[in-house]
């Protein structure tokens, strides 16, 4: 058994060296996401894990021994899946991992912003002890916080909210407008959402039906006193027209963890804006996440080489095909 990963920013890749070795396999770390360079590196192997290496129709064509792609995490965008299943390849991801630490980043986002935390901190360093600057601040009970999304985050981000006292309102594609959630949170259509949060949480997968959902219109639609929390993917939102809306007031300011440009620019547009704060990809982070994301990633690819179900898969049909 070999499995290689093509990319990882992790400081260390122990964990899945100690899960792959006592499954009796190698694992091998290469840091090379072009093409050629994955094709090279993993010519004899039977499974990729991947970060941020697109796995192509080329390179999926390229590797008739690879039998699972393993992919750090809960999106699969940069794995083309559709291709990975015609080849007979499983595609496996962590959906369910650091959902405690993701939705506990998106309140931390939306509380820093609304109260300006940020702001105040960085002033009083300067000798401005004043709170004129980080007004109006609201209190956070009785305000209305719209969740995009009701999968696992979402979900955990509305519960959270709710207790802290927001007015909770979700929308998803698979819950029905008009209905009450079996916590008590009424489900709305993604226009009312839009118009009527002062918080808008994002927790939905990148796909060609989300990309951009965020753009333009949607933000002319929120209200002047809203702000826009981005913990999911970047491509969701539409960076130059966030850009545009926070420079005319369109929206009251942000809180994003991911980017459609990673690592952000110090010189981005985005860095120009006082109610805006920006964090690098950092909110699945926790001690326990961490090593559940690495253990699980590995674990997913060792399973399908070895003939088993793996905890999670997105194509299950190209087992059956084995």
């Amino acid at each position: 058994m070999h499995i290689v990963i093509t990319d990882c920013d992790h400081e260390s890749v122990e964990i899945e060296r100690e899960c792959v070795e006592a499954a009796g396999g190698r694992l091998t770390l290469c840091q090379d996401v072009t093409p050629e360079g994955i094709i090279h590196n993993a010519a004899d192997a039977q499974g990729l894990i991947v970060q941020y290496g697109r796995i192509t129709d080329e390179v999926l064509s390229a590797l008739p021994e690879l039998r699972v792609v393993s992919r750090y995490g809960v999106g699969v965008d940069t794995v083309d899946v559709e291709a990975a299943t015609r080849h007979g390849v499983a595609v496996c991801n962590v959906p369910d991992y650091g959902t405690e630490a993701v939705s506990d980043h998106a309140i931390m986002l939306s509380l820093a912003v609304l109260r300006d935390v940020t702001g105040l901190d960085r002033r009083l360093r300067q000798g401005q002890p004043a709170l004129g600057p980080a007004q109006p601040i609201f209190q956070l009970r009785g305000r209305r916080f719209g969740v995009i999304g009701a999968g696992a985050i979402g979900m955990a981000t509305a519960r959270k909210a709710a207790g802290l006292g927001f007015e909770v309102v979700l929308t998803d594609p698979r819950l029905t407008p008009g209905d009450t959630t079996d916590d008590g949170w009424a489900v709305v259509s993604l226009e009312a959402l839009l118009a009527t949060s002062q918080v808008v949480s994002l927790h939905l997968p990148l796909i060609e039906q989300t990309h951009h959902l965020i753009d333009a219109g949607a933000l002319a639609a929120m209200r002047r006193d809203a702000i826009l929390i981005n913990i999911a993917r970047g491509g969701v939102v539409d960076t130059d027209a966030l850009v545009e809306a926070l420079g005319a007031g369109q929206i009251f300011g942000a809180g994003l963890d991911v980017l459609e440009e990673e690592p952000l620019a110090v010189d981005h547009p985005l860095t120009r804006f006082e109610r805006v704060i920006l964090t690098p990809h950092a909110g699945f982070y926790t001690e326990e996440s961490y090593a559940e994301l690495k253990t699980r990633t590995a674990q997913n690819a060792i399973d399908v080489i070895a003939g088993r179900n793996p905890r999670n898969i997105l194509n299950p049909e190209v087992l059956a095909q084995s």
